[in-house]
């Protein structure tokens, strides 16, 4: 799950011109690690629900990729 995650997150910094993450971890930060604005998680948000059926956003918003694992326990499965 962990490469999904990265990739999404990937395709939302190449879409604004910004270098790819080569790695990421639980506590890498959208914003402050990532530079991610609203907007960057808006796109994120529609990626990951796209690949996985899961809005990460449904109970609030989301910080860091770790919180992004735990909502998707059943994705990790597969």
């Amino acid at each position: 799950m962990k490469k999904e995650i990265l990739d999404s997150i990937n395709e939302v910094l190449l879409s604004k011109g910004a270098i790819p993450a080569a790695k990421i971890d639980a506590e890498t930060d959208l914003r402050k690690d990532l530079g991610f604005d609203s907007f960057d998680l808006a796109e994120l948000t529609v990626r990951l629900e796209d690949k996985t059926g899961i809005d990460i956003f449904r109970n609030g918003v989301i910080s860091k990729v770790g919180e992004i694992e735990q909502l998707l326990p059943d994705v990790n499965h597969r």
